[in-house]
């Protein structure tokens, strides 16, 4: 009544309902999806999805109050095991873990240039939570990426969160880990200004031959290291090359660096579009220079060095939405691996039928 009234042309004839509200087109539903059934191009399994936790139930685009058209992000999980903690950490922490072994995770999609880490970076601000994973491991995280994990089947009992206690990255700052494929394994924490606690796990991996933000943050730390209040034995690796590209050789965010004329890891605007040219480059026109893949283009080397990892057991999957999302129930949703079914679009054969 209100649309006529406002003048909208609509043929109210046609209406897409399945069940017995509209029989004919229930019908037509049905068949389609038998056909595609009997076709084997519906698949069942784990997938990921966007899941409130509050409701117990996937979170589509109309069951929110934010994040309409957000979808998971899939990263890869790097395990960095704790050597030696911080003198500071050590006192929050010792005693605490159940005898579990510890590890800083961070959530990557450049696994291939691990080879090239040279440290860890945290946030001095943000607050970590070590999270007992299973008997014999825990994480240290922000509680949101813990909070994902749960529903991942990363962490057990499935869907429960056990925070086994809490710090500042402050603490962590000093602390000695196991870089994982590093050509340099044994790397410290240092502090970086732009860690976001809503994004990934709050720990980033340095590698500052490929990653603008970490080589500028690195040397920053280099020239005011008792300002950041670090050993600068700490920060004493110097980039190593791992990908060599056309445009800017074997040493890409240096390159960058000096290209955009960036000074330190406050120039954010400058540093954001050297990371997008430096992802691209990377992974278009980029060789591997080490590692198990050495010669091969970065293309093909990402995902082999990603199944390597997690092979390994140095490496996980993990996922989070791109975005915030919140459900109508006002809860901040998750990405969860959830039994379902779907239409396989990336299936080899129905695609070469299509191009």
């Amino acid at each position: 009544e209100d649309h006529n009234s406002f003048g909208s042309r609509i043929d109210w004839r046609r209406t897409f309902l399945t069940t017995d509200a509209n029989l004919y087109y229930d019908s037509f539903v049905r068949w389609q999806v038998n056909k595609l059934h009997k076709l084997n191009k519906i698949k069942f399994g784990e997938r990921y999805t966007i899941y409130s936790p509050k409701d117990g139930q996937p979170c589509m685009d109309h069951d929110r109050q934010d994040g309409e058209g957000v979808g998971p992000q899939e990263y890869t999980g790097i395990k960095m095991e704790v050597l030696d903690w911080s003198p500071a950490a050590k006192e929050v922490i010792e005693g605490k873990v159940g005898g579990r072994k510890v590890f800083l995770v961070a959530a990557t999609l450049r696994p291939e240039t691990m080879y090239g880490q040279t440290n860890c970076f945290v946030g001095t601000t943000i607050k970590y939570g070590v999270f007992a994973i299973n008997d014999k491991e825990a994480f240290v995280c922000t509680y949101r990426a813990a909070r994902n994990m749960a529903f991942q089947g990363t962490s057990t009992p499935r869907g429960e969160v056990q925070q086994l206690l809490e710090l500042t990255g402050d603490k962590i700052v000093g602390t000695k880990i196991n870089a994982p494929f590093a050509l340099n394994p044994e790397v410290y924490v240092l502090p970086m200004d732009n860690v976001l606690a809503t994004k990934c796990t709050g720990v980033v991996t340095s590698v500052p031959s490929d990653s603008p933000d970490d080589c500028a943050t690195l040397y920053d730390i280099r020239k005011k290291a008792a300002f950041y209040k670090v050993d600068p034995s700490w920060a004493a690796i110097d980039p190593l090359p791992v990908i060599s590209t056309p445009t800017y050789g074997e040493m890409c965010a240096p390159a960058l660096l000096t290209a955009l004329k960036i000074q330190s890891q406050k120039d954010v605007k400058q540093l954001a579009e050297a990371k997008e040219i430096a992802y691209k480059e990377g992974f278009y026109n980029g060789t591997m220079l080490v590692g198990e893949f050495k010669g091969q283009s970065v293309q093909d080397a990402k995902p082999k060095v990603r199944e390597r990892m997690i092979e390994a057991g140095l490496a996980f999957p993990y996922a989070e939405p791109e975005g915030l999302v919140i459900s109508r129930s006002t809860d901040e949703c998750v990405v969860a691996l959830m039994d379902q079914w779907y239409l396989d679009y990336g299936e080899e054969s129905w695609r070469a039928q299509v191009e």
